[in-house]
């Protein structure tokens, strides 16, 4: 049985049908968009049919004659056998010319290796920048990249999409990593590569906090005093459970059950103040498993909208909402028990940080009234030892 192909054209991460034209023949490089016809200069031709019950996709190049010639030729193959598509292969005196990747088809695949091996904030942080690449580079394959095209897209990433420098810099490096995986190098000068300022970890101030405290919910202020007082990520604290809580420590352990594991995988215990503790446990439902999500919807599913209440709770408290977000907490953590005495070697265990010098950016000069209330102590003494003389 011959199986029934029909030809499609992707574009991005999407799959189109052709435009036709009136007499019915197929118009090169143009597809129906959201039931419009749109042209798709980078759109490639894919052959979509059965075998054993089970859809497939074969790729045919972006030259329309060839994916015509390709769909004709397998056509006259039985169902049983369906050998890969593309165009007829030419006698050569020889070895066989390799066929060019396709840039659409390696990005693909690649984000399809990224979807079982990261997480799932990974995963859309490198479909988004290749998203914007494939969007930017006009090229068809893989080897027809050149380093024109990757200054092409950090200027549209800057100019187009409204990017800071610092993300600039995170998608352009998403796609250098891309290209090396997938081996296509591409010599571009490091001059040439997008830069940013590292600024310093923003903290939260002390009278920021105690409005930020005062217009919260009970529930509210105990979600936010955790994250303050443990230095947890947002992925840590979503999937802290119960039984997390051991003696006085709460551990960042591998939760199976939810398909989630902590970030690097590496697992790790944070000694948490006796009161924050109590708070917890005395908020625990006398139906709480051991395995129970501490913080969670009405539905008992991990909460995603952490960042969006913190956003709410800000407004509430007369603070600048684009100045709260979650991570802030971890920071002001960080620096607050590092100005209190703990070493840095420590503070880099409880952060889980892989190396140190992700640890010492938050040894930093104290600020705000904290710099204030340093600077009238230190000039009181001072006047006090001159009175004293």
């Amino acid at each position: 049985m011959i199986p029934r192909f029909s030809l499609c054209i992707r574009v991005g991460q999407q799959y189109f049908k052709p435009l036709k034209s009136a007499n019915n023949r197929i118009k090169p490089q143009y597809a129906i968009v959201d039931g419009k016809p749109t042209h798709v200069p980078t759109g490639v031709y894919y052959l979509r049919y059965k075998v054993d019950g089970k859809r497939k996709w074969e790729s045919v190049g972006p030259d329309l004659d060839a994916a015509l010639a390709a769909k004709g030729r397998m056509e006259g193959k039985p169902s049983g056998h369906v050998p890969a598509a593309g165009p007829a292969p030419k006698e050569t005196s020889t070895a066989a010319r390799k066929e060019p990747k396709a840039l659409v088809d390696a990005v693909q695949k690649y984000l399809d290796g990224i979807a079982l091996r990261k997480k799932p904030k990974t995963y859309a942080a490198y479909s988004k920048a290749l998203d914007y690449f494939t969007e930017s580079c006009h090229k068809t394959f893989l080897d027809e990249i050149t380093p024109d095209d990757l200054l092409q897209y950090a200027i549209d990433l800057r100019d187009k999409h409204k990017h800071t420098p610092r993300t600039v810099s995170n998608k352009f490096e998403h796609v250098m990593t891309f290209l090396k995986k997938v081996g296509v190098k591409v010599p571009i000068d490091k001059n040439d590569r997008p830069t940013f300022t590292e600024e310093d970890p923003e903290t939260y101030e002390p009278n920021e906090l105690q409005a930020l405290f005062a217009a919260c919910t009970p529930d509210e202020r105990l979600l936010f005093r955790f994250f303050l007082m443990t230095g947890f990520r947002e992925q840590e604290t979503m999937y802290v459970a119960w039984r997390n809580i051991a003696g006085g420590v709460i551990q960042v352990r591998h939760k199976p059950e939810w398909n989630w594991t902590p970030k690097a995988y590496k697992e790790r215990e944070v000694p948490a103040h006796s009161q924050l503790i109590a708070e917890l446990l005395a908020s625990k439902p006398t139906s709480a498993k051991p395995t129970d999500l501490i913080f969670v919807t009405d539905a008992g599913k991990p909460d995603g909208h952490m960042l969006r209440t913190l956003k709410k709770v800000a407004k509430r408290a007369g603070l600048d909402p684009e100045n709260c977000w979650l991570h802030k907490f971890r920071a002001t953590f960080a620096t607050t028990c590092l100005r209190g005495g703990a070493d840095i070697r420590t503070v880099q265990k409880w952060l889980g940080h892989e190396d140190l010098a992700s640890t010492m950016r938050y040894l930093q000069a104290a600020r705000g009234e904290a710099a204030q209330n340093m600077a009238e102590s230190i000039w009181a003494k001072q006047a006090a030892g001159e009175v004293a003389a």
